[in-house]
């Protein structure tokens, strides 16, 4: 299964950070059902969804999502506005990737 790493924004400017396989379903989920939405954005009338990029297995969105979550603010402000695809993305976030994902892999 192929793991979306993506960036919300809420009317307030914070920027939410997670994984998922669908970015907009999840998006959605976030904005109906307050059950299935992360706690942080329970109460948030206005989420808009502002990076996603397609990083592969969950192990690595994981990673991914880990070392953004430790970005500040100003960070991952440029993180949306350069939009960079998985390789530079893995790249800036000191994340060392394969570019064939079944090297290594068990049958």
């Amino acid at each position: 299964m192929q793991y979306y790493l993506y960036i919300l924004r809420n009317e307030y400017g914070n920027l939410y950070t997670g994984i998922t396989t669908e970015p907009e379903r999840r998006l959605d989920e976030h904005r109906r059902d307050p059950l299935k939405g992360a706690k942080y954005n329970r109460g948030r009338k206005e989420l808009t969804l502002v990076f996603s990029c397609l990083i592969g297995n969950r192990s690595l969105a994981s990673r991914a999502e880990y070392r953004v979550k430790r970005l500040r603010k100003k960070q991952k402000e440029q993180l949306v506005i350069k939009n960079p695809d998985k390789s530079l993305l893995l790249s800036m976030l000191g994340i060392a990737h394969d570019s064939n994902p079944l090297v290594g892999s068990k049958p």
